[in-house]
């Protein structure tokens, strides 16, 4: 069946209390930018979803919800054996207000004050802070670039860093933010193996798993873990509803995933789930592939546009989309741009906000993050703003 899905339709978002659009000052220091910054997209979500929001929203009654239950369930055993080819234990999954909450909580339950976290830099910049919350300490792992412009895993680094005692979890982004990487399994084999060996636990963030390119598939955690493993995740990126708080993971071992569930519960009092999330997921999972396939293709069109634009103007770059995602990270390091004088320009000048990359930690100076998650209209003029904001910055090297 052919489905017209319109991803060029321009939505105004201002006045909806919006991160990206009316809250730009707060990060960029002037109002009114064209925003190209945190990942959401600036398109409406799945028909689908909308109707199954709108059928729930017609009982008048919004009480507390269960999210343990037949149909959250079985839409997410469906997901990810009709996406993935992956079978998974309904049982194993749990609900989380939010990925970072899931992903704190497991810190805190696997780990003791002091400890390390170990995850691959340049990294998405709320790891940061949920680990030095918890009083635990990041540890990097440097990612590599490659002469093609991929990113690969330092083994002999990593193996280093997980041999350590102190260091009891590894966080994993799989696809990886801020870089796109889409781990390919002999590697995701090869970090399973030295986890197990040095006794690391693995929390695997695969928010951005429904989002990953032709070519390179994603493979979920749940193929490669052993021992103790967790796989958080959420909806929210690929199906546009992170404004409904909900996510889940899928926990490993009967004990960590009661531990996981009396925090949520006792300690925090937050089992009962907002149930217009759970209705989302369920509907997404269930009649939502086809607009996300649009939504993939419409995507590839964006990273396309930049790729040609970005090389066309600086054929030293050599700029490569992304793996997976809609987050254009780029390496201006080859311009000798000052990204103090590159961020001045795009916001005084050019009147945009796009994110620096040392947002993403010290491995993320020199880049920047474009996001083009939005019609094609709005991404083509973020990146002519950044390719002028160059051409001035570079003609004055």
């Amino acid at each position: 069946m052919k489905h017209d899905f319109d991803f060029d339709r321009v939505i105004d978002r201002r006045g909806t209390w919006c991160t990206q659009w009316d809250y730009v000052e707060d990060r960029f220091g002037a109002a009114d930018l064209l925003p190209f910054t945190i990942s959401d997209m600036d398109f409406g979500t799945a028909p689908a979803v909308l109707e199954a929001v709108r059928r729930r929203l017609e009982h008048p009654v919004l009480g507390y919800s269960r999210w343990k239950n037949g149909d959250f369930e079985s839409a997410v055993e469906h997901w990810y054996e009709s996406r993935f080819g992956c079978r998974i234990d309904p049982e194993e999954v749990v609900y989380a207000p939010s990925v970072i909450y899931l992903v704190a909580r497991l810190i805190r339950l696997w780990s003791a004050p002091g400890d390390g976290v170990v995850t691959h830099t340049p990294c998405y910049d709320a790891f940061p802070n949920v680990i030095t919350q918890a009083g635990r300490k990041l540890v990097p792992a440097p990612l590599t670039k490659g002469a093609d412009g991929g990113w690969t895993c330092d083994f002999d680094r990593l193996g280093q860093l997980l041999a350590a005692p102190a260091n009891t979890v590894l966080l994993l982004c799989s696809p990886h933010n801020p870089t796109g990487t889409v781990w390919p399994a002999e590697t995701l084999e090869r970090i399973a193996e030295l986890c197990e060996r040095y006794g690391v636990r693995v929390i695997s963030d695969e928010i951005h798993m429904d989002l990953a390119r032709p070519g390179h598939p994603h493979r979920p955690w749940a193929e490669f873990g052993r021992g103790d493993w967790a796989i958080a995740t959420s909806a929210s990126k690929s199906f546009n509803i992170p404004a409904l708080t909900g996510a889940y993971g899928i926990i490993h071992g009967d004990r960590s995933r009661d531990g996981y569930l009396i925090q949520l519960k006792a300690a925090d009092g937050l089992s009962s789930p907002a149930v217009l999330s759970l209705v989302a997921h369920i509907a997404a999972y269930n009649e939502g592939a086809p607009w996300l396939d649009a939504l993939r293709a419409y995507l590839r069109g964006n990273l396309r546009m930049v790729e040609d634009k970005l090389n066309e103007a600086f054929p030293q770059l050599r700029w490569q989309p992304p793996q997976a995602g809609y987050l254009a990270w780029i390496d201006l390091r080859p311009l000798e741009v000052d990204d103090a004088a590159l961020q001045q320009e795009l916001i005084r000048r050019q009147r945009v906000a796009i994110m620096p990359g040392e947002t993403y930690g010290e491995d993320g100076q020199g880049f920047v993050r474009l996001n083009v998650g939005c019609p094609r209209s709005k991404a083509e003029a973020g990146v002519d703003a950044l390719v002028t904001a160059l051409r001035r910055l570079h003609k004055g090297a």
